[in-house]
């Protein structure tokens, strides 16, 4: 199966996260904290126990800050779906490919694709289409926004790390850690009762906690990251813009926000998949230009 079909699945699944999230009874800083901590734990265990594999001490420092930044992007994804809903909160994150069509330039040492940039305003243009312009529904799509503006820093930062050989499960491990810890120190910010509030989890809190972290987290972030040493970040966090429709038709059918759809979505979504469409095409364009034809004697 190719890379790209691959992680279009791996979008299916990362999709329920949103589920989860607006099942929870609790914050969102409670739901992330817990779903780093138990990943990290999980993605140690396997490490320890199956793979026996040692990331170097040198590259700790670093994972640990692309976690805290991976915690900072999961705090913006379950605040902003907890201040909206489900489709608002995933709009706000299509923006991802716009944000990396300049993030991945910038740690790549490259110049900036013009096409990249085009797409990027497609996607955009489609979640303007699909999130309306209800005042009611900014505060969710602005902190959807932030969470895409980090979700554009560290795929691009594990991609660098994965082709220089690191292991996906041990990357990680350490990046959860560094994800809980960022979620600890800003935990009071989230909730007015600090810490003790990390007691009130409910069985259905539970039971999405280890859907997260095992599932979407210790295997689908691995995956994700093993996916990147074949894909780049742009066409990977492209892919990643389907998302959205999963999640805001998971949305529909769960959660009845099929009545706050309307011509636009459709429309919107649209924008989106011919972004995807578009942009395989378009990097070969970029890579093979077709020379002039030879002008007759």
């Amino acid at each position: 199966m190719k890379p790209l079909l691959q992680l279009h699945l791996l979008v299916f699944l990362v999709a329920t996260t949103a589920i989860v999230g607006r099942l929870s009874t609790v914050s969102a800083a409670n739901l992330v904290t817990w779903r780093t901590g138990t990943a990290a734990i999980a993605a140690f265990l396997w490490v320890a126990l199956v793979r026996r594999h040692r990331i170097p001490t040198s590259r700790i420092p670093t994972l640990l800050g692309i976690g805290g930044i991976i915690g900072l992007h999961w705090l913006c994804f379950f605040g902003a779906i907890q201040l909206a809903n489900i489709s608002i909160c995933l709009a706000g994150m299509a923006t991802i490919s716009l944000f990396t069509a300049f993030t991945e330039p910038l740690f790549e040492r490259r110049r900036v694709r013009p096409f990249e940039v085009l797409l990027g305003l497609v996607v955009v243009a489609g979640i303007l289409l699909i999130a309306g312009l209800e005042r009611a529904h900014w505060a969710g799509l602005g902190v959807g926004l932030l969470g895409a503006l980090f979700a554009a820093i560290f795929p691009v930062l594990n991609r660098q790390l994965v082709t220089r050989g690191g292991d996906p499960l041990g990357m990680v491990a350490w990046e959860m850690v560094g994800a809980c810890l960022t979620c600890l120190l800003l935990f009071p910010l989230f909730d007015p009762r600090g810490h003790a509030a990390l007691l009130d989890l409910t069985a259905i809190d539970w039971a999405g906690v280890m859907w997260l972290s095992l599932v979407c987290t210790v295997f689908g972030h691995a995956f994700h990251i093993h996916l990147l040493r074949d894909i780049k970040a742009y066409p990977a966090n492209l892919a990643m813009n389907v998302e959205p429709v999963w999640g805001i038709l998971f949305g529909a059918l769960f959660f009845a926000e099929y009545a706050e759809l309307h011509p636009g979505f459709y429309l919107g979504v649209t924008a989106i998949i011919a972004a995807n469409l578009a942009h395989p095409w378009l990097e070969r364009k970029a890579r093979h230009p077709q020379l002039p034809a030879p002008k007759g004697s």
